[in-house]
């Protein structure tokens, strides 16, 4: 399928900075599994501290005596955090080196997971929260932009969802784990243990990571970056792909940041271990994210998009039913959904951008994030205001979004293959 029939950039992956004989790296070459497996790692760690208190929510509402929608504060500060900070760190990235950057992010965010667990109050614990995410920020659009630079054009997609991949299995880790410690030991240690870990992951990404070889310094003047940043904002379907980010992301962060609760709730009523393990559907978004390469190729990148929103949406209703096993389908399809929707639109951004990549992935993760936080508020809120069926409600709204621009997408890519035509 063509570039024109897919809405793919005709310029895919184009980097003038590197030589027509292209030294990137590509699978099975020199690096190739470091690299993946670095930031593999780095992405686990990413996701574990983000969301190491999304399981625990219930726990941390009964000892501070908060509702859900208060309690969803240590989740949402902590993306709320990464979305505001994203961008300037990449410019940090585009001066000083994604790997220099990366580094220091997971070395910051680290320590201040050792503070989180003594947190004394529930302001103190959402203020630290979201430090740990600004310090975070520093590793997603890093990341992509390393790729860019430094993985062949036909191996991107496979490489970043990857990463997105290393993302869902901190996530589930994450929450599988703190599920568990959290029911013998509570949820301050359950958070501890996941620092530790975190830790481990930082120390082996740092080790294994290849130095960069198409990376090419830019300028931290702020003339410079709003120039690149509106650059990329006048380019409508970047506009569209942050957008589609934010919303996929807006699903995802309402339904697992309200789960727990309705778990907890009759007529379920599980323990938090098993809640925990609930988690461990996110398996299916390793699996999807690392496949989305493959789904590209056979629907092209809106087919792809569309089949990402109509599973989200299936999943979303499935899981209005009041049995376990369909619960559970349910949130199968909301995470495979999500994944490979994310994966599709975090690719395209870095395949369309042809300068200042670390901006264009800052701006669709500020994006993504956003989404988060949204999604966690909003869905906390509606389900306190109408139970599970409120946070589906909102999240549906959401999907129609994300297929909303996407039929736009593809009107606009036929507009401009007629107008070529007729010229």
């Amino acid at each position: 399928m063509s570039p024109a029939s897919t809405g793919a950039s005709t310029v895919v992956g184009a980097d003038p900075a590197v030589p027509a004989t292209d030294s990137r790296m590509v699978p099975g070459g020199p690096g190739y599994r470091r690299m993946s497996f670095a930031l593999f790692l780095a992405g686990v760690a990413t996701f574990a501290l983000l969301y190491s208190t999304q399981a625990l929510l219930p726990l941390i509402s009964g000892e501070f005596g908060v509702a859900a929608s208060d309690a969803s504060w240590t989740v949402a500060a902590a993306t709320g955090g990464l979305a505001l900070f994203v961008l300037p760190m990449s410019a940090l990235s585009e001066r000083f080196g994604r790997r220099t950057v990366m580094t220091a992010s997971l070395a910051v965010a680290v320590t201040v997971g050792v503070l989180v667990p003594l947190a004394p109050s529930l302001g103190a614990l959402i203020a630290l929260r979201a430090l740990q995410g600004a310090a975070l920020a520093g590793l997603p659009a890093s990341a992509t932009a390393y790729l860019a630079e430094e993985v062949s054009p036909r191996a991107l997609v496979t490489a970043i969802g990857l990463f997105v991949a290393g993302n869902s299995v901190g996530g589930m880790s994450g929450r599988v784990i703190t599920g568990w410690v959290a029911q013998e030991w509570g949820w301050r240690i359950a958070v501890a243990v996941i620092g530790v870990i975190a830790v481990a992951c930082a120390v082996a990404f740092r080790l294994l990571l290849p130095a960069p070889r198409h990376f090419r310094a830019g300028s931290l003047r702020p003339r410079v970056l709003v120039r690149t940043v509106r650059d990329h904002l006048s380019n409508p379907l970047l506009c569209r792909l942050y957008a589609i980010g934010a919303l996929f992301m807006t699903v995802f962060g309402g339904v697992y940041t309200v789960i727990g609760y309705r778990l907890t709730e009759a007529p379920f009523s599980l323990p938090q271990g098993i809640i925990g393990s609930i988690f461990l559907v996110y398996l299916v978004g390793t699996l999807s994210a690392s496949t989305a390469g493959r789904l590209v190729g056979r629907l092209g990148r809106r087919g792809a998009l569309y089949a990402g929103g109509a599973t989200t949406a299936a999943g979303l209703l499935l899981s209005l039913a009041g049995s376990l096993p369909l619960v559970l389908l349910g949130l199968v399809l909301i995470t495979a959904g999500f994944f490979a929707g994310h994966a599709v639109a975090s690719s395209a951004v870095s395949k369309t951008a042809e300068h200042g990549r670390a901006q264009a992935s800052a701006l669709y993760q500020s994006a993504y994030y956003i989404g988060s936080s949204a999604g966690s508020t909003a869905g906390a809120v509606a389900f306190h205001a109408g139970g599970w069926a409120g946070t589906v409600g909102v999240g549906l709204l959401a999907v129609l979004g994300v297929v909303t621009i996407t039929v736009l997408g593809t009107r606009a890519a036929r507009a401009r293959r007629r107008l070529a035509a007729m010229v």
